[in-house]
């Protein structure tokens, strides 16, 4: 997990994206160890003739596009002693020459550094300011000091280092070498760098940056020299690499035991294709009233959204040495997305409070509820699931079912599917949570960044009274599809730090695949209540998933729906997966959008292919009032009243639909 904090200015700051860190239980070889650094640490990462190649063509419009260069150029030179090793200045007469977890850099030197630290040097003078000039002299004082006493080349750098005893069997090896050392250099703490603080979002991030490159060379660089083995005095001093924790020395150890067995590097077995077969028959949407004796009727939704709001400027100000450059309106114009909502809770927290105001709301007892049921994908939690979690911290002596459901985006038609099941077991009213936490789940990942937010809803579903009419009409669920569609979205990830990974060409082909099934079915059912008409005919209003806004309009509009039928919060509360349906349709009825008994249609689709709909009757009356927590994750009173999160009315909503 990798929490965001709040720093000592109210603001949210990611440190796995500044910091480097990685977890080395999660890499078994060199050559995984490798891709990541190339993808992370070299991918975007300009070299110094890169650099020298820019100025000289007058490639950069001002300071910031140079400062920037600088920055990624370090980060990659630092690549491997950022997230294997801590740089400890050691005396030469102190430093063990026999262990196997202490060693030293051999370097090659930076011949031709001179022109390229001049022509750095010269362009920042010459170039304007991109928005602050002091706070650019800042980190450009920081980062030019790193760079100009850089010694050597970084294109060459080995990531396992040799020992000491390895460094001095080689006689015309090269590594750090200073006269003296003050082992009180002044460096950064973390606490000075979580609370960076700039006007300009993209220089704020860019200051982080060059206070943990700093960091990086915690000496005098002035007088740093490369020095050979012989050439070292007993008063010396080396920079002595220590491996960061047990993970990265296991990992050293793993890499070096295959080369002393003769292993080659593990070659992955070839993929064999694989072709998606259809099912012999489709599968059918389930019509609720003539499948069930039982029928379902909401009693209640709450919602309970996290208390941090993380805007796209928060996320720019948390830009990671591995993004390519993005602006904060370019985040919204790409996913529709304005903020993200996060939780300093747990994940089970959210759910609780959700489940609480839903009882609440509905009136009922917890000797009354039958089944909890629990759609999420984000749960670390697996004994007990978070369903048996929350039954005992609401009170439940006992369930027929209390489980745990991983559907991903489409947890909402899936947790409904199920909780009309148990209504024909149980003739009780049933739980259904719906939850993600995906704050600490993202790392440096940009893409998860910009879209995943946390939240939780909580319904009640009940049997309606014999001869009454449900609220369902239609549940309908899918799961598969061709191999790189289920393998679209990850989580843990262990190429990419074990962080969540969306690849999203892969993702819109199963949106695209799922859209046009629902609507070509919902185009072929009739509509229980006028048979003379189509199901699809009979949706006044779509709630679908709130996955990616562009990506969604385009889909459906190729699908033969308008924007103006759709209704979207996703601008306020990002992606929440399992719980972006239930926290819209709630957010439909705050706006107005839902002023009366509404038939919707409501679309789910996403991780692991899976995909799902309901067309559902909503009373606004079962709505509860907001929850609110306060910026520590307290209860802090109730809202029905919150500011708009969709520019949709009432009135375009109805027109829409030919009222």
């Amino acid at each position: 997990m990798k929490p965001f904090v709040i720093n000592r200015h109210g603001r949210l700051v990611f440190p796995a994206n500044f910091l480097g860190e990685l977890d080395f239980s999660a890499l078994d070889t060199l050559e995984q160890f490798t891709a990541v650094i190339e993808r992370d640490f070299e991918a975007k990462a300009p070299t110094g003739s890169d650099i020298l190649s820019r100025v000289e063509s007058g490639a950069y419009p001002g300071r910031f596009d140079l400062l920037r260069d600088l920055g990624q150029n370090l980060f990659w030179v630092n690549r491997f002693p950022i997230t294997m090793f801590e740089k400890r200045p050691t005396r030469w007469r102190d430093v063990a020459k026999h262990r196997d977890d202490v060693f030293l850099p051999v370097l090659t030197p930076w011949e031709d550094g001179e022109r390229k630290v001049a022509a750095v040097e010269r362009a920042y003078q010459e170039l304007p300011a991109t928005w602050d000039s002091a706070i650019e002299d800042k980190v450009f004082a920081l980062l030019f000091d790193l760079f100009r006493h850089k010694r050597h080349h970084a294109t060459e750098l080995p990531a396992i280092k040799p020992t000491v005893a390895e460094f001095l069997d080689q006689p015309d090896a090269l590594t750090f070498v200073m006269p003296t050392h003050d082992p009180d250099y002044p460096v950064f703490s973390i606490e000075q760098i979580i609370d960076a603080d700039e006007e300009v979002p993209e220089l704020e991030a860019l200051m982080r940056w060059a206070m943990v490159l700093h960091n990086q060379y915690p000496w005098e660089r002035s007088r740093t020299e490369l020095r050979r083995p012989a050439e070292i005095g007993d008063d010396d001093f080396v920079v002595a690499f220590h491996p960061r924790n047990r993970d990265v020395m296991a990992f050293i150890d793993r890499v070096k035991s295959k080369r002393a067995a003769g292993q080659n590097a593990a070659v992955p077995a070839k993929q064999e294709p694989i072709v998606a077969v259809a099912p012999e028959t489709p599968y059918p949407p389930v019509r609720v009233r003539e499948a069930f004796a039982v029928q379902p009727v909401f009693e209640s939704l709450a919602v309970m959204r996290g208390e941090h709001v993380c805007d796209n400027v928060d996320v720019i100000r948390n830009t990671s040495f591995s993004w390519s450059l993005m602006s904060a309106a370019e985040i919204a114009a790409k996913t529709g997305i304005q903020q993200r909502r996060y939780s300093s809770l747990g994940l089970e927290q959210l759910a609780l409070g959700a489940a609480k105001a839903a009882l609440a709301k509905s009136g009922r007892g917890p000797e009354e509820i039958g089944a909890v049921l629990v759609s999420t994908c984000t749960s670390s939690r697996s004994i007990p699931s978070v369903a048996c979690w929350l039954s005992g911290e609401l009170g439940v002596l006992q369930t027929h079912t209390s489980v745990d459901m991983v559907a991903a985006c489409a947890g909402m038609p899936y947790g409904l599917g199920e909780a009309i099941r148990q209504l024909q077991e149980v003739n009780r009213p049933v739980l259904l949570v719906c939850v993600e936490k995906f704050s600490d789940k993202i790392g440096s990942t940009r893409t998860s960044r910009m879209i995943f937010g946390d939240g939780a809803a909580a319904m009640v579903i009940a049997p309606a009274p014999p001869g009454a009419t449900g609220d369902i009409a239609v549940v309908q669920t899918y799961a598969s599809g061709p191999r790189s569609e289920v393998n679209s979205i990850i989580w843990p990830n262990p190429e990419f730090d074990n962080d969540l990974t969306v690849y999203g060409p892969e993702v819109k082909s199963l949106v695209r695949r799922y859209l046009v099934q629902m609507i070509d079915e919902l185009g072929a059912q009739s509509d229980p209540d006028q048979p003379g008409r189509t199901l699809l005919e009979s949706v006044e209003l779509i709630v679908p998933h709130q996955a990616n806004k562009p990506m969604i309009l385009n889909l459906a509009d190729k699908a033969g729906l308008s924007a103006d039928q759709l209704y979207f919060n996703i601008e306020m509360m990002g992606n929440v997966s399992a719980a972006s349906i239930p926290i819209a349709v709630h957010d439909a009825v705050r706006d107005g959008v839902i002023n009366r008994p509404t038939q919707i249609f409501a679309p789910g689709f996403g991780a692991g292919a899976v995909g799902g709909y309901t067309v559902m009757r909503i009373d606004p009356a079962i709505v509860a009032d907001e929850v609110v927590l306060d910026a520590a994750g307290v209860a802090n009173g109730r809202s029905a009243s919150v500011s708009r999160a969709s520019g949709t009315t009432t009135d375009d909503v109805r027109v829409a639909f030919g009222e």
